[in-house]
């Protein structure tokens, strides 16, 4: 049993009310640290949420939820391509949704979207409506919004122009979300 110094049980009994409220901090504190620490191994990297802010994940991810997501070296990403042959469902559609930072540029806001597939260097990516075929500069995964109408993030100009998402530029993969409590994030 460890013995409580004296110069405590003397703060203790002068301010009994600070001590109990320095004990409630402290006890606070540690429970903070434990969660932290649990959610740093549960997703192998910090930090192991991010706020949805937007709509093109709609309806299965939704703006202001709190989504809990895990690196790379926990599991590797199914795509949606893979995953209609396997079955596998993420988010009420095939594939895996993983956040990224587009064009690996952390001054950028993070990007919460589908691996519809991956491509290697030198495969055509997408066709565009002149015809003309868009070439994969590096390899990485080709990424769409469920709710932006089949336009692919390397199709838009304002996510990843013609840049596959490489993994490097992956911060994780969306595994649960819990709803409106990314709007408290936003706000911290």
């Amino acid at each position: 049993m460890v013995k409580t110094p004296e110069f405590l049980k003397a703060f203790a009994e002068k301010y009994p009310g600070v001590y109990g409220l320095l004990q409630d901090v402290a006890f606070s504190l540690a429970v903070v640290a434990v969660i932290a620490a649990a959610l740093y191994l549960y997703a192998g990297m910090w930090p192991p949420m991010v706020s949805v802010n937007g709509i093109s994940m709609y309806p299965n991810m939704e703006n202001g939820d709190l989504v809990f997501i895990q690196g790379l070296g926990r599991g590797d990403v199914q795509t949606f391509e893979n995953s209609t042959s396997t079955g596998y469902i993420m988010y009420n559609n095939y594939g895996d949704v993983i956040v990224y930072e587009p064009y690996g540029d952390t001054s950028r806001p993070y990007v919460i979207h589908r691996a519809m597939k991956w491509v290697n260097k030198g495969d055509v990516m997408y066709t565009d409506s002149m015809g003309v075929e868009h070439i994969a500069q590096e390899s990485g995964f080709m990424t769409l919004g469920d709710n932006n109408g089949g336009i692919y993030d390397q199709m838009a100009p304002t996510i990843c122009y013609d840049q596959p998402v490489q993994k490097k530029w992956i911060l994780g993969i969306a595994r649960f979300k819990l709803p409106y409590l990314g709007y408290l994030r936003s706000l911290i």
